[in-house]
């Protein structure tokens, strides 16, 4: 090799190790990155962004311009607001979701705003999450865009995202900086996603406790789920598996779905099997499921049958004297609630006997 050549070569081979080692620079950012993530239900959100400071600058139509715009770099002659900086603000869904009432599937999208100045704006889901923010924007592969309103906000040097209002189902994000904020709300079939993730686990290790068997039917009872499906499920815990085992609890549950499919007479029965596996909290609150469905016999029942086996109890004769007080016999009500005072009943029971007596008068 000529000295030209080995000159040339070693010039090169420094140019691409000069290269690589700058790609692989670990310095600190202007706009430093963060993530912020909200658990929804069993779901979570996540949002992964850069966040630029204001530094006195004009943000809204200035630095940030409005509608859909040519930056002067990349393929994009119509890019929205990145919504961040640097790189794609992304954000992900472990679960197929709701964006503004829009569906949206379970992944991970480039987070774009058009932004427009009357307090308006479009929220734009990419397909596209791994470009350099939105100079290579490319609509067709949008997922989603849900027009919102912008609000006003108290001023956010960094730009922020947060998770507001967060309810069982539902929450509201929020990117805010400066003065302004754009919500947008992120919603997911929460009892749907727990009962798919129970079916699809239910034959593994999980399926192999009673207790979760029992704790899905109560979950598919009280959140709109198949009452059919909730039946097999309860009727397997309480027997004909290894697992096995009848208990207060899930007799109870079982019941329940009984009387929600308008089966009263099995649900009766099953009651009444319930209460002789009872403790006293069970069968006390098994009175007052009683008394709540207007059955006064078997409420009676119930509430006799605790003070019976608990003479001393305070908390038995204010639960006994509830009853005939919702049933309307007011001397048997003041006799049980005045006995319950005079036992030096606890001071929430003595508090409900209290109140009681005062609604009769009886005080």
């Amino acid at each position: 090799m000529n000295r030209y050549k080995l000159t040339t070569f070693c010039m090169c081979l420094l140019l691409t190790f000069s290269i690589s080692s700058s790609a692989q620079l670990n310095t600190p950012r202007g706009s430093q990155q963060a993530t912020i993530m909200q658990r929804i239900g069993i779901s979570d959100v996540s949002i992964t962004y850069s966040r630029p400071s204001v530094k006195g600058r004009e943000i809204w139509g200035k630095l940030v311009p409005y509608g859909m715009n040519y930056l002067g770099f990349g393929t994009s002659q119509a890019a929205p607001w990145r919504a961040g900086a640097d790189e794609n603000t992304t954000i992900t869904f472990s679960h197929d979701a709701e964006v503004e009432g829009k569906p949206i599937k379970a992944g991970t999208y480039g987070f774009h705003i058009e932004v427009k100045p009357d307090n308006k704006a479009t929220i734009i889901l990419s397909h596209d999450a791994n470009s350099w923010g939105s100079y290579f924007y490319d609509e067709s592969k949008d997922a989603l865009r849900a027009d919102i309103e912008t609000t006003t906000a108290p001023h956010h040097e960094l730009l922020t995202f947060e998770f507001n209002d967060v309810k069982p189902s539902s929450a509201t994000a929020s990117l805010i900086w400066e003065k302004k904020a754009f919500p947008f709300k992120i919603a997911f079939a929460v009892s749907d996603i727990v009962l798919n993730d129970f079916r699809g686990k239910s034959t593994g290790s999980l399926g192999f406790q009673r207790q979760n068997w029992e704790r899905m039917a109560q979950f598919s009872l009280n959140n709109g789920g198949d009452l059919n499906e909730a039946l097999g499920w309860i009727n397997g815990a309480i027997a004909g598996n290894f697992y096995s085992q009848k208990t207060f609890q899930n007799l109870a549950i079982k019941g329940q779905i009984l009387n929600k499919l308008g089966k009263a007479n099995e649900y009766k029965a099953l009651m009444n099997e319930a209460a002789s596996l009872a403790n006293t909290a069970q069968l006390n609150a098994l009175g007052y499921q009683m008394l709540n469905a207007k059955d006064y016999g078997n409420a009676l029942k119930f509430f006799k049958l605790n003070v019976a086996n608990n003479p001393k109890n305070p908390n038995c004769y204010d639960s006994l004297g509830e009853a005939y007080k919702t049933m309307g016999d007011k001397k048997n009500a003041i006799k049980n609630l005045k006995k319950a005072l005079s036992l030096n009943p606890p001071a929430n029971v003595k508090a409900n006997s209290e109140k009681l007596l005062g609604e009769l008068n009886a005080l």
